[in-house]
């Protein structure tokens, strides 16, 4: 899925940053900027017209991109499971240990 494509307030990974010529010089500034694999991202808002531009969180840190620049962007949508919630239960501790 694209960077573009992803719905507002939805948690995702940057997956890699496309280059759309040899040394494109956007996606060397996307890459500068924080969007390496790896990398939670989410998008936080649309603009008005024709949802352009939209602002981009990676990390703790908030740019405004044009589509076409977020459509370079390829990110795997992250779902939370109860087991990345909360920690896994100790099974030689005492029940009221493991409850804390």
């Amino acid at each position: 899925m694209r960077l573009s494509e992803l719905p507002r307030r939805t948690a995702a990974v940057v997956k890699s940053v496309d280059d759309a010529t040899q040394n494109d010089p956007i996606a060397r500034r996307l890459r500068d900027l924080g969007f390496v694999p790896g990398e939670a991202v989410q998008i936080i808002a649309f603009g008005p017209f024709g949802k352009d531009p939209l602002v981009a969180q990676v990390g703790f840190t908030r740019f405004a991109l044009r589509r076409a620049e977020a459509a370079r962007i390829t990110v795997d949508v992250v779902s939370a499971t109860v087991s990345s919630i909360a920690p896994a239960a100790q099974p030689d501790a005492p029940a009221a240990q493991r409850i804390a």
